[in-house]
């Protein structure tokens, strides 16, 4: 069946159903947004003369989740725009529109009478063949569908999204026995390929895949503490990034994710499981106190930390599980804690960490990695089908960046197990047969494939098609030239790709050369050239402490020349006889946005974070980005249009002196640092595949290089109407004198100096001008200052 999914429908408008609401909208489908209808007025409502039987009053709670949207930080919407998408109604009007959608989602209270209420609803009105499936992230899915049509049990399952739905990847879907096979498959498809998520099937088992085990971790980190004594700090210290997870780590997580949130999900697997486990779901008694004072984490001001205004400004305390009195922050520190800062990556910090048996820190750390690998090979076959979907569902749904197999893995599961026996522990069976075969590893790679252990041998993992994983594809293929920089890369169909790769793949000589190589030896041997990668962030921009160093030497010759050969490689990616599309994900900062602006099209990622940066670090763009920027402004103007040249000179002035960065990629096209040629992959993983993509659909159109064209600007008249705009932000106490000179500079260089207002100029004199204005601000004292302090802090200094 040629099945697709237009237009939904979201039963409950609180925080989860909102986001999910939005998550729809973000992605383009008309969604519509029910609740119930409230029983009385507020004063408000009241005062205004309304009555219970007005629909803004019946629509009132899903109205206000809706409005809620907008106050919530990090944004749920990728554009304010997409709030249109979504409309209100309540459970009582409105359910005849169930029959206008292609999937309905059930969002509402997690109670199973209250659910099964809710879908004896829906199975009357909605359409044949549309899609049902409940976001309970525990209640059983089968025992939801009782009783309820055929049409209905064959299009119903379990789709549990993860909150915040925009920004955690992991969707778990939950087939019950009467789903049709084809709808299981097209809700995978449709996940992954218009959701963006990374989906995982799991078994219809109290809280799925990622919450029991990520639930059970959590609580036996908690006893750990106990047992061990140490405090709520010193667990955080060593259960975060140092062991390959979130910088939330442990306690931190529990206050975001809310006390009150967490009791009830560990209530739901104690309510369902007998023995030794069903004690570990049994949360200490100070946890219940907690609840009870109301001391529930973020959203409550307080929980396992709170933040106090003193002298010195806020200061973080911890909760001492013992008094409930708040104290002074502690951290772990030890010879193995100190001894992994010098280990690169996840897998060696945990097993540097795990091996230092007698180290307060290493001692706590396996006692808290011990029994989750144990749990997860218990659970293995009952919660999925395979061990990937298992690590797979706790990267995407925890942040962890090992999953429990994984993590065995890089510890030794030979080693691991020994110990673990030695301390009493039962392994399971299937682990003990594995290592008896003489297989000593979950996951093996040969070929660029993986390959995982599945009932006594090793199953090859497969991976959608839009997937290119480039470091299993260089472990196969090579490269075709690499420096410490860049690499490129032919990744098929005729078609390179530049992959930075320095630290926080920062711009420095060797990318510069790498990108010039690539444009030529794409222009003899390429269709066309893809510049992406997949680091944490595309990059960061140019390289800041080789060019503080630089200039505290005074060597300002050897910053012009890397400026000058940074502005023609950026006019080389411009030029290019091939197509050259940027793949920009994540932070694309300064140096990062203006590798993006000059190339033939853009294939952003929906989490995209795009801005010209400089003025933060004391600077103005060098590389081009501030022409590139004026130039994509007047390149969005329709040619029939007559329009306002200084109008547009404000807005890129302003954008660039303010150091304007994009939310997303949706909202980089807001801003115009992305015009109509540009497209966005809403799945960061399918982002490389479709900017391939792109590259050879330009190729096929026939790609000839931009001509060189004039460009018209402000000149001097319109120089004074920026400066005069920076100066009022001064007078208002916004910019500082400092800030001021920055935007002088700027606003120079935008309105292309002493010329008269429209006087048509070329790309070359522009960046003549860039690079003189950056030269002059690089050489001044309180500009090395900003850049000493986001070096050092990572914050900008405000001098």
């Amino acid at each position: 069946m040629n099945r697709t999914i237009r237009r939904a429908a979201v039963l409950g408008s609180g925080v989860m159903g909102a986001g999910i609401a939005a998550h729809l909208a973000n992605v383009g489908i008309s969604t519509i947004m029910l609740d119930i209808v409230p029983r009385e007025l507020t004063a408000k409502e009241a005062n205004a003369g309304l009555t219970l039987e007005d629909r803004q009053v019946r629509n009132r709670i899903s109205q206000a989740g809706k409005q809620g949207l907008l106050k919530q930080k990090p944004s749920p919407l990728t554009s304010k725009n997409n709030l249109d998408l979504i409309e209100v109604g309540n459970l009582e009007d409105d359910l005849e529109r169930l029959g206008e959608v292609d999937w309905i989602i059930e969002v509402v209270v997690e109670n199973l009478e209250v659910k099964q209420k809710v879908f004896a609803s829906v199975d009357e009105y909605r359409k044949q063949g549309a899609i049902v499936s409940s976001n309970t992230s525990g209640i059983s899915v089968e025992a939801m569908a009782e009783g309820r049509s055929e049409d209905f049990q064959k299009h119903f399952l379990g789709t549990h999204f993860f909150n915040p739905p925009r920004y955690l990847k992991l969707l778990e879907v939950i087939p019950t026995k009467n789903t049709d096979s084809d709808v299981l498959q097209f809700m995978k498809s449709f996940g992954e390929d218009v959701l963006g998520k990374g989906v995982v099937e799991a078994k219809d088992t109290p809280n799925f895949i990622a919450n029991r085990i990520g639930t059970y971790g959590l609580l036996v980190t908690v006893r750990e503490m106990m047992s061990g004594g140490y405090s709520v700090g010193e667990v955080d210290s060593v259960t975060g990034p140092m062991i390959g997870r979130p910088k939330s780590a442990t306690f931190r997580t529990l206050d975001v994710v809310g006390l009150d949130t967490f009791l009830h999900v560990a209530k739901n697997v104690y309510d369902k499981v007998e023995g030794e486990e069903k004690d570990v779901f049994d949360p200490p008694a100070f946890m219940k106190t907690m609840q009870e004072k109301g001391w529930i984490g973020a959203k409550a001001g307080q929980g396992f930390f709170v933040k106090k205004k003193g002298e010195k400004g806020s200061v973080i305390y911890e909760l001492n599980p013992e008094t409930l009195e708040y104290e002074d922050r502690k951290k772990l520190k030890t010879k193995a804690t100190e001894m992994v800062k010098q280990e690169k990556g996840p897998k060696r910090k945990l097993k540097a960490l795990v091996s230092a048996k007698g180290d307060r820190a290493g001692d706590l750390v396996w006692n808290v990695v011990k029994p989750v690998l144990i749990y997860s090979a218990q659970l293995a076959g009952e919660i999925a089908d395979d061990l990937p979907s298992i690590d797979d569902a706790m990267k995407w749904g925890f942040g962890w960046e090992l999953g429990p197999f994984e993590m065995w893995d890089a510890i030794g599961v030979e080693k691991s197990v020994a110990r673990m026996k030695e301390e009493g522990e039962e392994v399971p069976q299937w682990v003990e047969e594995m290592l008896a075969k003489g297989i000593s590893s979950f996951y093996k790679k040969e070929n660029g494939n993986v390959y995982f252990y599945h009932n006594g041998e090793y199953k090859q993992q497969s991976f959608n098609d839009k997937e290119i994983h480039l470091k299993r594809h260089k472990e196969v293929h090579g490269v075709i030239k690499s420096n410490k920089g860049a690499s490129l890369i032919d990744i098929g169909d005729d078609v390179a790709l530049l992959e930075f790769h320095s630290q926080s793949n920062a711009i420095g000589l060797d990318i510069i050369q790498m990108i010039n190589y690539a444009v030529e030896e794409v222009g003899r041997n390429y269709k066309g050239l893809v510049i992406g990668n997949q680091a944490k962030n595309f990059c960061v921009g140019a390289n800041l402490g080789m060019i503080l160093m630089e200039a505290q030497d005074y060597n300002f010759i050897e910053i012009e020349m890397v400026v000058k050969q940074f502005q023609q490689a950026m006019m080389n990616i411009k030029y290019s006889d091939k197509p050259v599309v940027a793949a920009p994900f994540g932070m694309t900062l300064g140096g990062g946005t203006e590798v993006t602006l000059p190339a033939s099209a853009v294939q952003a990622s929906q989490e995209t974070y795009m801005g010209l940066v400089e003025p933060g670090v004391g600077l103005i763009p060098g590389g081009g980005g501030n022409k590139e920027l004026y130039i994509k402004h007047l390149r969005g103007i329709p040619k029939s249009v007559d329009f306002d040249l200084q109008k547009v000179a404000n807005e890129v002035f302003e954008k660039i002196a303010t150091a304007k960065v994009s939310t997303s990629g949706e909202e980089a096209k807001d801003l115009g640092f992305l015009d109509q040629r540009d497209a966005i992959s809403v799945n960061g993983d399918h982002l490389i595949h479709d900017a391939k993509q792109k590259v050879l659909g330009l190729a096929k159109a026939g790609y000839k290089a931009p001509k060189r064209e004039k460009i018209p600007v402000v000149g001097e008249a319109g120089y004074a109407t920026m400066l005069l705009g920076a100066k009022t932000m001064g007078f208002g106490g916004y910019a500082s004198e400092h800030d001021i000179k920055i935007a002088q500079k700027l606003a120079y260089v935008l309105a292309g100096g002493q010329v008269a207002q429209g006087t048509l100029v070329d790309e070359q004199y522009l960046l003549d001008l860039e690079r003189e204005a950056f030269l002059s601000l690089v050489g001044e004292p309180k500009s090395q200052q900003r850049m000493q302090q986001m070096l050092v802090k990572g914050k900008p200094l405000r001098n």
